[in-house]
């Protein structure tokens, strides 16, 4: 008692003082850790998550909790830690997502490609149950695709959603008013209609990361269609795991277990171990553990505005229903 009674005493004479102090309430997230949900060996073979919107920005932990780091962070993080394991033999990159940002899809293929360049290892790509837009464009970058018989693709295309709230500010007697050095500096602002000349100049832009879509579509490996061939498949639409596999954008239908048998196989190795990396506090049990994620395409468009009220306006490789 007398020691709590001198603590609150101290407490109470730094509060009078005008004193301030940092007291850490949320601990620093802690290095990826390796969990063996699988299999026997020296061998190590890692599924990398790729699940719910892509984005290069960090997601949100709330009033009360630490937010997580970004796809395109934890990404990289986990192909490092991978780089670095003697033991690594191959990699299976897990798919559950609609797509999400430009960037953010192109940063994590290019990643995935570096690393495949440096670490000499086989890549695979496995669709779950959503491979679409920005997700199949970094599926692009595995050595081969196969996607669960129930799983969705496709989706090949770039979206820009854009709000106009003119309307509605009108109701309530409010008017904005932007001082600018340019008549397009405000291009794509919520507050008034785009011009048809705006449209032109976005237009443009999407039309050229439509066609970086189609390059890295026609460059991934075992590709057969010619860039003529893709164009029509490549409308927007999406598809399902036997309708893609027709068109040839992916290379098989076949389960999670099915990737890690043929996996096994071209390393020659009758035994393996199935690894998964997370952060401590996480529970990992089985193949299909995966990393937390936006459950869907549009709660993921808020999640990468920060929790604005409106979406940003973003360039995006994103399925959007």
């Amino acid at each position: 008692m007398r020691l709590l009674a001198m603590l609150l005493t101290g407490f109470v004479a730094v509060l009078l003082n005008g004193c301030s102090f940092n007291v850490p309430l949320l601990s620093p997230p802690k290095p990826l850790e390796e969990k063996v949900v699988e299999g026997e060996g020296r061998k190590k073979i890692l599924i990398l998550d790729v699940t719910g919107v892509i984005s290069e920005r960090e997601k949100s932990g709330g009033m009360l909790a630490r937010g997580s780091s970004s796809m395109v962070d934890q990404t990289r993080e986990a192909l490092k830690k991978a780089e670095e394991d003697e033991d690594l033999a191959g990699v299976i990159v897990r798919i559950n997502s609609p797509g999400g940002t430009v960037t953010a899809s192109d940063i994590i293929r290019h990643d995935i490609l570096a690393f495949k360049e440096r670490k000499r290892v086989p890549v695979y790509a496995c669709i779950v149950s959503i491979g679409a837009s920005g997700a199949y464009y970094i599926a692009t970058a595995a050595d081969s695709i196969v996607a669960h018989p129930t799983a969705i693709t496709g989706s090949i295309g770039v979206l820009l959603l854009k709000f106009n709230v003119e309307g509605l500010l009108d109701k309530v007697g409010v008017r904005e008013q932007t001082i600018k050095s340019g008549d397009k500096k405000d291009i794509l602002s919520p507050f008034r209609a785009t011009t048809p000349e705006e449209q032109r100049l976005v237009q443009a832009i999407i039309d050229q990361l439509y066609e970086r879509f189609l390059d890295v579509v026609v460059a991934r490996p075992h590709n057969s269609l010619s860039r003529e061939e893709l164009k029509p498949l490549a409308d927007g639409r999406i598809y399902t795991a036997p309708q893609a596999l027709a068109a040839k954008l992916i290379d098989k239908t076949g389960y999670l277990d099915d990737v890690i048998a043929d996996m096994k196989k071209q390393l020659g190795a009758d035994k393996a171990q199935v690894v998964i990396y997370y952060r401590p506090g996480s529970y990992k049990g089985s193949i299909y553990s995966e990393s937390p994620g936006e459950s869907s395409s549009i709660a993921g468009l808020f999640a990468l505005s920060g929790g604005d009220l409106l979406p940003e306006s973003q360039f995006m490789y994103l399925w959007q229903p």
